[in-house]
């Protein structure tokens, strides 16, 4: 009851939260699209609420009050944060609607496709650690912790593959496609150790009272099924999107001649170099 309290209460709060940013984003991008001919596109400010729409199910509707109860609400929940929100909060250009000088040296650093790759990798492996899982969902301050991790690592992942272009790259842009690939690995071993393992892995599901059906072990089995087709679908489509644009821009290039050659007018022959010729 005790934690029914507290979900209760932090969903509000998340719930503030989430209404507060939509509101900011709203009043500064109808702003923007006033005053600026080229600002930010609607599909795009549709697609940054989409994503705050998903962070509020995975936090806050029922869906967060099942994932005590089935790994596969708890997935659910996490393929949200990290995976689906992310890209489409950025497709939103939430940063253009933000003073762009003191943010720009900063960028660099914190968004830099190292720095992403290495930070959803971490948070994805310690957070499916056994005993880190458990401490997860028995203490309010660490399953807040997790869920809040999950969300920024996806936030800096995500990055450098929705705008490349400003992420501070320091290598060739069809290296993200390799990002994009060793990403999916970590992933790949951990859901199909899930699918494939025959015992339950995280014990407390074991004494779930509700399961809608499932046995404790094919609710395991559904979990990393579904985080293994939904991260591979995601992260195809991402790459196949990637590869599109990549090889728009290169078509442009090849089309458009260079004209950083500077111009060189004919050169007329004196009469009096007719004349010793």
């Amino acid at each position: 009851m005790q934690h029914g309290y507290h979900s209760t209460v932090e969903s509000l709060w998340i719930s503030f939260a989430l209404s507060l940013v939509a509101v900011v984003y709203l009043h500064r991008w109808l702003r923007v699209a006033w005053l600026v001919s080229d600002g930010i596109k609607g599909w795009r400010a549709s697609s940054f609420f989409v994503g705050l729409l998903l962070v509020w199910t995975a936090l806050c509707s029922p869906l967060s009050l099942l994932d005590h109860d089935l790994l596969t609400a708890h997935m659910i929940q996490h393929l949200l944060l990290m995976t689906l929100a992310p890209p489409l909060i950025w497709l939103g250009e939430p940063l253009k609607l933000l003073p762009q000088r003191p943010m720009q040296r900063r960028k660099r650093v914190v968004f830099h496709p190292a720095v992403g790759w290495v930070g959803a990798t971490a948070v994805l492996i310690a957070w499916h650690i056994p005993s880190i899982f458990m401490l997860g969902l028995r203490s309010d301050m660490w399953h807040g912790i997790e869920q809040a991790s999950f969300l920024a690592s996806g936030i800096l992942f995500w990055w450098p593959v929705v705008e490349p272009s400003q992420s501070g790259l320091k290598w060739p842009e069809p290296s993200l496609l390799l990002y994009l690939f060793l990403a999916t690995l970590p992933c790949d071993i951990l859901s199909g150790f899930l699918v494939f393992c025959d015992r339950v892995v995280y014990t407390i599901y074991l004494s779930s009272p509700t399961r809608f059906g499932f046995t404790a072990l094919e609710d395991q089995q559904c979990a990393g099924a579904l985080m293994w087709t939904c991260v591979t679908v995601v992260y195809l489509i991402a790459a196949a999107i990637f590869t599109a644009r990549l090889l728009s821009h290169r078509s442009v290039e090849v089309a458009i001649p260079k004209l950083d050659t500077p111009y060189s007018a004919p050169r007329h022959t004196a009469p009096h170099e007719m004349e010793a010729v």
